[in-house]
């Protein structure tokens, strides 16, 4: 490759690298996952090729260096990038990726840890959640709470944040149905029940990341006392934004783009 081809070919995956920039919401480091993600599945940066350097990708994905590079931290513990230090180092795409996906240049594209779900169908969980749990927030919040209901709904909460990594996923969803719970319609009870099985079975299959509980814990004690305060636009508006940050960390995981 000439010298004028390889600065078009850097030209193009600047371009491209700003396309995917993730937007300006409450999930940047979500989203810069599923940004980078992208990029890997894309084939912008191929399989064992490097990421630009750290201060130029930050700038071309508008994220702060220290959000890239927890999320580069976390990619690199589920073995999507390697991270290797000194001279000639750097991010570099993982040439066998997790889960046994492989980029669509490969010949087993698809076979990764996704691999049985489909777009449609995780879309259609995704879409299915956000329509039942923003509107359990929005009732939750509309309703003259007992003490007894405030008490459950503290409890929940504090199990929650409290939770280790192996705990976790069962008591989010406890939380999740205990605000189905104080809404008092059996019904949304039931469909809270039914969107949190869908949903696990997609979020079985993604990594734990750690930064990522530390921000849902946060968005959960938002979505907590909005439902307290009785503030259902602040309950539905905070809801949303949670499941959005989720959303994303599932489609950059489990959706070819």
């Amino acid at each position: 490759m000439t010298q004028a081809d390889e600065a078009q070919a850097s030209g193009s995956q600047v371009t491209a690298l700003r396309a995917i920039a993730p937007a300006r919401s409450g999930n940047i480091f979500e989203e810069t996952i599923e940004c980078l993600l992208q990029i890997i599945r894309l084939g912008i940066i191929p399989p064992g090729q490097r990421f630009p350097p750290e201060r130029e990708l930050a700038e071309q994905l508008r994220v702060s260096r220290a959000t890239l590079r927890e999320a580069i931290s976390e990619l690199q513990t589920a073995g999507w990038v390697n991270v290797r230090r000194g001279r000639g180092g750097g991010t570099f795409v993982s040439s066998t990726p997790a889960g046994g996906w492989a980029p669509a240049s490969g010949s087993d594209a698809g076979a990764h840890l996704g691999a049985e779900f489909s777009a449609v169908e995780v879309e259609d969980t995704l879409t299915w959640r956000r329509v039942i749990e923003m509107g359990v927030a929005e009732v939750a919040a509309g309703q003259d709470l007992t003490a007894p209901q405030r008490g459950q709904l503290a409890a929940a909460m504090d199990a929650s944040r409290q939770s280790s990594l192996a705990e976790y996923r069962r008591l989010d969803s406890q939380l999740h149905l205990t605000w189905a719970q104080v809404t008092g319609s059996p019904s949304l009870v039931r469909s809270m029940v039914e969107s949190r099985t869908r949903a696990n079975k997609l979020l079985e299959r993604i990594p734990m990341i750690e930064p990522n509980l530390v921000h849902s814990h946060d968005q959960h004690q938002r979505i907590h006392n909005a439902i307290l305060g009785g503030d259902a636009a602040a309950a539905r508006a905070a809801m949303a934004e949670h499941l959005d940050g989720t959303a994303a960390l599932l489609r950059g995981f489990l959706v070819e783009p």
